[in-house]
């Protein structure tokens, strides 16, 4: 039987600054909180893996080897998408994807790096 993801870890300098960004991003609720160095996000839904935001003295240095790829819900675009995470504090991210490509890649609140795809969840899961 193959394994399941249970949590995604992310290193953090401000766990809470993180946890803030993700919850709004996901629609996550924080599930448990460990002063601070350690804060678990989990769906509000309860479908999708948990997130584990972890302090750590360091900041972010290069780039991220795993990302999450991430769609636009609800009837939203991919542009509607970009722009509410850039209004929750994301920023544009070159990771050196060039010109031609579907996604577009951002950067959280500590720069680590995601992607929104341009189909739809519901454009995704259609036959």
């Amino acid at each position: 039987m193959p394994a399941v993801i249970s949590s995604i870890a992310i290193d953090a300098l401000d766990p809470p600054l993180l946890a803030r960004f993700w919850t709004q991003a996901l629609g996550y609720r924080v599930l448990e909180s460990n002063d601070a160095d350690v804060i678990s996000l989990a769906p509000a839904d309860g479908s999708g893996p948990d997130i584990d935001i972890i302090a750590v003295p360091e900041r972010k240095s290069v780039k991220n080897r795993l990302h999450m790829d991430l769609r636009s819900a609800r009837g939203s675009t991919q542009e509607q998408e970009v722009e509410r995470l850039l209004a929750l504090g994301a920023v544009r991210a070159d990771v050196g994807q060039g010109p031609g490509v579907d996604w577009v890649v951002l950067a959280d609140p500590e720069g680590n790096e995601f992607c929104v795809l341009r189909r739809s969840a519901e454009e995704a899961a259609a036959p």
